[in-house]
């Protein structure tokens, strides 16, 4: 489908190509970077392809400009923005809402804030940029604000009023920067998805999956991997638990999460409590400094891992090198190049690696979403 800002937006590259030439060359792609793995003796399945109006989940960014507000995605190779009003690949109820937050941005670039020097006011300023993190939940959208000011009181009225307007949205949140505590502004109703049965509250500005199809693609994947096997399963950079639920309904299996956020697991702890499953047991360490050791290792029957783009190069280390290994690693990754160099380091540490899945979730991008399988 065409895009009307295609020409401008950095988004997707590849969108100027028809769907099936788009979706080869993709392919074609990815399987050039895995010319690079050190086996080749692999089954390759059929790609999953997602759609135009799936993404749940978007970073968008604002800049306000002599009165005037821009809304939208970055130019190709450009700190200027695009200015959007509806983005094809974000779901109908994300579309439909962009025109609220407009309106709410809007209003809050307008307020004068005062500067404060030895307690006098020697002047205003404005607020003039910032990020919007949006994600659709199962029961409504949560939406972060990310700009690097104070919210006053002022704000924190206008973000509610305009909040309870809203019937979609149903949190908005407030954080200085990426790495900065968020704090809610307003909540209606704590937003929840649903995975594999259970409904697990999200915090708020947390990573999910581009898509609930993807999601559920990776969660069978992961599942028919597993196939009988089951004991102890380490699920590691776990974030909402996307994979413990699902691997939890077998009450043989005893699974161990591991991410570094702790506001992220305190959230996963009380849902785990809320849904009263037994066999999850969560833990918050550094996956990057500090990998399980071959002690630790030597525990589990099967290990699953989902790091973020930079890959799980000293965790697949310690795998690689431990006397006792487990039976399976199953290996998902968002960036193929560190995928390339994770399971090359497998495969010498005597995994054979069984087969690989591609899912497009990011359309017409560069980046790909792959699942592999490794056994011993």
């Amino acid at each position: 489908m065409e895009c009307p800002y295609q020409e401008q937006c950095g988004g997707c590259q590849w969108r100027h190509l028809p769907k099936e030439e788009y979706q080869s060359a993709k392919e074609k792609q990815v399987l050039q970077i895995l010319s690079g793995l050190s086996s080749s003796d692999y089954h390759w399945n059929k790609p999953f392809f997602l759609s135009d109006g799936e993404r749940r989940r978007a970073s968008l960014a604002f800049r306000y400009k002599k009165g005037k507000l821009e809304f939208g995605f970055n130019q190709k190779q450009s700190n200027e923005l695009v200015d959007i009003q509806s983005c094809l690949l974000l779901t109908e109820k994300l579309n439909a809402n962009l025109l609220k937050i407009r309106t709410l941005l809007q209003e809050l670039c307008q307020i004068k804030m005062p500067l404060y020097k030895k307690n006098k006011v020697i002047g205003y300023q404005t607020l003039q940029m910032g990020d919007v993190w949006l994600t659709e939940a199962d029961n409504g959208i949560d939406v972060v604000l990310e700009f690097d000011m104070e919210v006053n009181l002022e704000y924190r009225m206008l973000i509610s009023e305009y909040g309870q307007q809203f019937s979609d949205i149903i949190r908005i949140s407030h954080r200085r920067k990426p790495d900065a505590l968020t704090e809610t502004i307003l909540e209606k109703i704590k937003p929840a998805i649903n995975i594999s049965g259970y409904s697990v509250y999200i915090p708020a500005g947390t990573f999910l999956q581009a898509a609930k199809a993807s999601e559920t693609i990776m969660v069978n994947l992961v599942k028919k991997y597993i196939g009988t096997s089951q004991g102890k399963i380490a699920d590691l950079f776990c974030g909402v638990g996307t994979f413990s639920y699902p691997l939890a309904s077998n009450k043989n299996n005893q699974i161990t999460a591991i991410d570094s956020s702790e506001s992220l697991l305190e959230g996963f702890r009380q849902s785990v409590n809320r849904n009263m499953i037994p066999n999850i047991k969560i833990q918050a360490k550094n996956l990057f400094k500090y990998p399980l050791d071959e002690k630790e290792i030597s525990e589990y029957d099967v290990i699953v891992f989902d790091p973020p783009r930079a890959g799980a190069e000293a965790q697949v280390k310690k795998i690689s090198a431990a006397t006792k290994q487990p039976a399976k690693v199953i290996g998902i990754s968002c960036n193929p190049h560190s995928f390339v160099r994770d399971a090359n380091i497998l495969i010498s540490g005597g995994y054979k690696l069984q087969e690989i899945t591609l899912i497009d979730q990011f359309c017409y991008s560069n980046h790909s979403e792959l699942v592999a399988l490794f056994t011993k």
